[in-house]
């Protein structure tokens, strides 16, 4: 689902912990609102009281591959009925930071979940609807890690993965984006902050806002 002219657009960002989305949202929600535009600022897993409980789990708690990826969807579907699709239908944007593809991306990518199990859980949650823009902050796995490292907060269970993990969540990405081109744009992250943001919202005014 596409909006145009004035209607709201659903904008989402991703890319393996480290890439620096937080402050591109920030920068983002900042250039939308300054241009009188009412945005709601959300997160996957989570955006919801009930996603959040589901996100402690799934950041902490060990479970089998295929329950992982049942319940990112199930936090989602909460997502999509709560909040994502009430806002865009009341003219409200929505950013968020995740959407499927990180599920694509780290389930898929990472762990290896069976690609058409996926697309089945895509296609029942949520049939003909994608982001209209996808940032993906690509950034080498060696680099993130460090920059995590830095911020000293306790890594969840995802995090203390190995390297290779992100090397194969960092190529489905890139698979995904070369796959749907039309929505996402891959953004090198691997750069100072004010060169990111700029590009950032270059493409931000040329995709949603021209």
């Amino acid at each position: 689902m596409n909006h145009t002219g004035s209607r709201a657009r659903f904008i989402t960002f991703e890319g393996i912990d480290g890439a620096g989305k937080s402050s591109q949202i920030a920068a983002v929600v900042e250039l939308l609102r300054a241009r009188g535009i009412e945005v709601e600022q959300t997160r996957e897993p989570g955006g919801t009281p009930l996603g959040e409980r589901l996100r402690e789990l799934l950041l902490h708690e060990a479970m089998h591959l295929e329950t992982e990826a049942m319940l990112m969807f199930a936090a989602r579907r909460e997502h999509l009925a709560a909040r994502i699709l009430p806002a865009l239908a009341a003219g409200r944007w929505v950013v968020s930071d995740r959407f499927t593809d990180a599920t694509y991306a780290y389930q898929v990518g990472g762990r290896g979940l069976d690609e058409a199990r996926f697309d089945a859980l895509e296609r029942w949650v949520h049939p003909d609807f994608q982001p209209d823009l996808t940032l993906v902050f690509d950034l080498p796995p060696a680099v993130a890690a460090a920059r995590v490292a830095n911020t000293g907060a306790a890594p969840d269970r995802f995090e203390r993965e190995q390297r290779d993990f992100f090397e194969r969540v960092r190529e489905a990405y890139l698979l995904r984006a070369r796959r749907d081109s039309g929505r996402m744009r891959v953004v090198d992250a691997n750069r100072p902050p004010e060169e990111i943001r700029a590009e950032v919202e270059a493409i931000v005014n040329e995709r949603c806002l021209a």
